[in-house]
């Protein structure tokens, strides 16, 4: 190599698609975007288009190489939102629905079905998943049910579903594919075999004749094609979910690393070789393989353990839309105040990790006449800050956090981070590391760097340590269990400061 190659990174997220151009020391020498909209055709139904997923894609490309000369790019690497699902016609490439997103809670009523009849356990045991409408399971059996109730049309072939990594690359041609990290989102693959389960199949009655093929994050993928100014022909060397990809961007592979991306949802994740011991409420996922050999599963798979939460920015910005203020103002009129007892329990769309309780509802506990925005702003923070504590409080002992995502960068959110668990919160200084994460594993995977000059690369942070002693912090988090007990439809164990072994079943 001529030594100016460059990587294109592309992250296609909920609510835009960004580009970047990575260089060989890591350094980010251009940065584009395009924002996405999304539907809410009724309570609780999120969808989004996949002709504008694919625009937003080419958009953010041609804006990122403009004033670059295209040819310098050596490889692309690709992160994106999970769980979202769509289906399209394999013959033609046109959608045939839109895309269900990973907010989308229209199948809540089919897993609490499954949970009643008894599959709740199974489907976590084998999966690493909880059932729960997040996960792409229920979505796909949704759109087949309606798309092709008599699944004729998926036995002969003719349509393909997919995550939205399936739905990009299929716009480049050639073969159906997944990447295994994204595969392991679906609930439909055995997470320590990397295989296709028969049951699960069977469960959700989704045929296999619509499913892609499996494969390594490095690939073998279909070359980037569509893309202007981007030559036909450029390889594809990485895809990564966006999550995993911001554990890749951390060096999440060196001992001890746990993240917690900051963005629409969080999600905490950290590295984790145990695959039989996973801690209380929280998912075992694939966070990355780098070669599956001659089939699925025969290769080198890494193992996370991770908590997902539904609405982190999500809820400031619900609450500066429904004031008529700016999530930043909101932020501003949080710093330095009090939340003075006040509680929001976010569960627009009941709460995931670690309760896994579908039927919790949106709660606001404690206001009084004296209650102002000041007061309901800090409250948005800091259920933020209670969610993530307590995944990571589930996920094992842990002196520092590693914070990224747009929220990372509100220190406010950070002070409280630290104050609520008691540990360092190290703020990323480097926005947008899931296309930094997929661009790391491209240029790894084409030979632009090593995995020890990545473990070199310059991570800038900011360290926030806690300022409260034990006793405050136990109060604090008794008072936020206490809240998330009446958001609740069961009430949680009788130890109040401790989540529930066994989600929602």
């Amino acid at each position: 190599m001529s030594g100016d190659e460059v990587i294109l990174a592309l992250d296609q997220g909920t609510s835009s698609t960004k580009a970047l151009l990575v260089d060989r020391q890591g350094r980010v020498l251009a940065r584009a975007s395009h924002p996405l909209g999304r539907s809410h055709p009724r309570p609780g139904w999120v969808e989004q288009s996949p002709d504008e997923i694919w625009t937003s894609v080419r958009t953010a490309t041609r804006r990122c190489l403009d004033g670059y000369d295209p040819a310098r790019v050596a490889a692309v690497g690709i992160s994106n939102q999970r769980e979202s699902m769509l289906l399209w016609d394999r013959h033609t490439g046109d959608p045939v629905t839109p895309v269900l997103s990973w907010q989308d809670r229209r199948t809540a009523a089919r897993c609490a079905n499954l949970l009643t009849a008894g599959y709740g356990e199974k489907v976590w045991e084998v999966t690493g998943l909880p059932l729960d409408p997040m996960f792409s399971a229920t979505k796909g059996a949704w759109l087949l049910d309606h798309a092709d109730p008599d699944r004729s049309r998926s036995l002969r072939g003719d349509l393909c579903l997919g995550t939205i990594d399936s739905w990009l690359l299929s716009r480049f041609g050639g073969e159906h594919v997944i990447e295994i990290g994204n595969a392991s989102r679906t609930q439909l693959l055995d997470v320590r075999t990397g295989r296709w389960d028969q049951r699960l199949l069977e469960l959700f009655d989704i045929p296999p004749e619509v499913l892609p093929r499996l494969v390594a994050s490095t690939g073998p993928f279909p070359s980037a094609r569509g893309l202007p100014p981007l030559p036909d022909g450029v390889p594809v060397a990485a895809v990564l979910g966006d999550s995993h990809a911001a554990l890749f961007a951390h060096a999440g592979w060196l001992p001890g690393r746990v993240k917690a991306t900051y963005g629409t949802g969080s999600s905490v994740m950290a590295l984790h070789s145990d695959t039989t011991a996973v801690g209380a409420g929280l998912c075992l996922t694939i966070a990355w393989s780098t070669g599956l050999g001659s089939g699925p599963g025969e290769g080198t798979i890494a193992h996370a353990v991770e908590g997902n939460i539904l609405s982190t920015g999500a809820t400031l910005r619900w609450l500066a839309d429904t004031v008529g203020r700016t999530p930043a103002e909101l932020a501003d009129l949080a710093d330095g105040a009090s939340s003075d007892g006040v509680h929001l329990v976010p569960a627009f769309g009941g709460l995931a990790a670690p309760w896994w309780d579908s039927t919790a509802q949106a709660t606001l506990v404690g206001m009084t006449l004296a209650t102002g925005l000041p007061q309901l702003a800090r409250a948005a923070l800091e259920s933020t800050a209670f969610q993530v504590e307590d995944v990571v409080a589930a996920a094992g002992p842990h002196e520092t956090l590693l914070a990224d995502g747009g929220a990372a960068a509100n220190a406010t959110l950070m002070q409280i981070q630290a104050d609520i668990g008691g540990r360092q919160v190290h703020q990323s200084l480097v926005s947008d590391l899931s296309p930094i994460g997929a661009a790391h594993m491209a240029g790894l995977a084409c030979g632009l760097w090593t995995r020890g000059r990545l473990e070199e690369i310059d991570r800038p942070a900011r360290v926030f340590s806690p300022r409260t002693g034990a006793d405050d912090r136990r109060r604090m988090r008794s008072a936020w269990h206490q809240a998330v007990s009446r958001a609740r439809a069961t009430a949680p164990s009788a130890d109040a400061d401790v989540p529930p072994s066994g989600g929602s079943q």
